[in-house]
């Protein structure tokens, strides 16, 4: 084939492809896109291929809650905010329909058990034959593909999960990385996508590498793996639950958002609960934009006091603070688009209040 692939194993940093011209926008230079480069290229040569190992798993099964029964007067839940320091933040909402306010408490005390029982383990001690950087890598290279296939932030969140949560129970050869990734998030456009892509379109993505009988045979082994059960709360959930409960407006929202797909490229956050990188994110955004404080209604609504995300947010702040001389720039290019106001270009992501978290670690 012509085409070249995105990169090899190796981790060698290139300067990235730049196609037309430089434009300017508000004095900040933005690059047209390049065309997106297709597969990781060959990760090992096919001798020292482990076998794959099957390890013991435990069953999961959920109690799922059954909430069909739930009834919440409306007088009850305005009461039980009397005495507490907190907004109601659904009090607007109760009576309609199409926001299930009544429901919104007991659904998201469900969702911060269900986080709890289906979340991945650290499973790197036991990979023969991947690493950290392989998965950066991986990661990386999906976050460009989700941009070019113009899928939902929920796809690219469900994809990493799904890679991750497939990892705990399964050795994976080197050769077989990309194809895992590829194939997650065929699984996770089925479940969030009203259009899919097509195998076809994975196919072509990874330069022919992988044929459509192989995706189909990983997508089988993936689905048992993982009992077909993807009903894992996203920190997108918690997110957008906490910067309503702060009112934020669209710039801290999108900054949280860009603070937390950063950490999907780094494994040291697999064990950090959605809920807990959606506290610190907002946290993190509230304090860079115009130092606001995290007050008792936000605390009630996402389940953390500040003392309980600060050591998440100095990971966090340290991991921002290095994307500057990072190989992995893909989120960082995708949030300096115009659609998420530029958002990975402010100076306040370079400055003192940033260093001043990152310190605490």
């Amino acid at each position: 084939s012509s085409r070249t692939v995105l990169s090899n194993i190796s981790n060698i940093q290139r300067r990235p492809q730049v196609v037309g011209k430089i434009k300017k926008e508000d004095g900040v230079a933005l690059e047209e896109k390049a065309p997106l480069n297709k597969g990781l290229g060959r990760m090992v040569s096919q001798s020292n291929l482990i076998s794959d190992v099957q390890l013991k798993t435990t069953k999961i099964i959920p109690a799922y809650q059954d909430i069909a029964d739930v009834e919440v007067p409306i007088n009850a839940m305005i009461n039980s905010f009397t005495e507490l320091e907190v907004d109601d933040i659904d009090l607007e909402d109760l009576g309609n329909p199409t926001l299930c306010a009544e429901y919104l408490k007991d659904i998201y005390k469900y969702m911060n058990k269900l986080e709890r029982r289906l979340e991945p383990s650290d499973y790197m001690a036991h990979q023969a034959e991947i690493n950290f950087k392989m998965r950066s890598i991986l990661v990386d290279w999906l976050i460009q593909v989700q941009s070019r296939f113009n899928l939902l932030q929920e796809t690219l969140y469900l994809t990493i999960y799904i890679i991750d949560r497939y990892l705990s129970k399964q050795n994976v050869k080197r050769a077989e990385l990309q194809l895992e990734g590829v194939t997650a998030m065929l699984i996770a456009s089925k479940y969030e996508e009203m259009y899919a892509p097509e195998i076809g379109d994975f196919v072509y993505i990874t330069d022919n590498a992988y044929s459509k009988e192989k995706i189909r045979q990983m997508e089988q082994k993936m689905l048992k793996t993982c009992e077909y059960d993807f009903s894992n709360p996203l920190c997108l959930h918690f997110l957008r639950r906490n910067s309503k409960a702060g009112a934020v407006d669209a710039q801290k929202h999108t900054l949280a958002k860009y603070l937390m797909e950063l950490t999907l490229v780094e494994y040291e956050f697999i064990t950090k609960l959605p809920s807990e990188i959606a506290a610190a994110a907002l946290y993190l955004a509230l304090k860079l934009i115009d130092d606001s404080n995290w007050t008792p209604t936000l605390a009630h609504y996402s389940g953390y006091t500040e003392d309980e995300i600060l050591s998440t947010v100095s990971k966090l702040s340290i991991l921002t603070l290095s994307m500057d001389n990072s190989k992995y720039q893909a989120v960082k290019n995708k949030y300096s688009a115009s659609k998420f106001l530029r958002i990975s270009l402010i100076p306040q992501l370079k400055g003192h209040i940033l260093s001043k978290f990152a310190e605490r670690n």
